[in-house]
């Protein structure tokens, strides 16, 4: 039988079990995106595997915390492991807000194993035309 093997993979796979699985106190990464789209910032992260009522979302002042824990799925008891390379464990991202951002009205959507956080761009930050008063009411000043 012919074997493929990917040594960043084997790296990678090496790596995790050295440090083993995250845990509250010293959680593992998740991967994301953040991008503007219209009046919000957008923010992905991929969490695959984990179920809705296992992510934890908070917002305190201008610091968004999200964690997610990975449990492992529950094997009879014949069952015998061969390789295991998804990871399990917790998860976490701190990510500090602008205080341009409306953090009072967070959105968040969780499908096909995407968190996607949508976080609208306060009204004080917006771009807005100021007007400009008419020189109709100019007085002279005399010494």
């Amino acid at each position: 039988m012919l074997m493929r093997t990917d040594p960043f993979r084997e790296l990678d796979r090496l790596t995790q079990q050295l440090m083993g699985p995250g845990t509250w106190s010293r959680p593992s990464p998740m991967p994301m995106d953040a991008y503007r789209e219209g009046d919000e910032y957008v923010v992905a992260l991929d969490l695959p595997g984990v179920s809705a009522d296992a992510i934890d979302i908070d917002v305190e002042r201008n610091m968004l915390t999200v964690k997610a824990e990975r449990r492992p799925a529950a094997k009879a008891d014949d069952v015998q492991m061969e390789l295991s390379e998804r990871p399990l464990g917790v998860f976490s991202r701190q990510i500090v807000l602008a205080d341009t951002l409306d953090t009072e009205h967070i959105k968040a959507d969780y499908d096909a194993g995407v968190l996607t956080l949508r976080i609208p761009i306060a009204e004080r930050a917006k771009p807005r035309k100021i007007a400009i008063g008419g020189g109709s009411d100019r007085k002279e000043i005399s010494g």
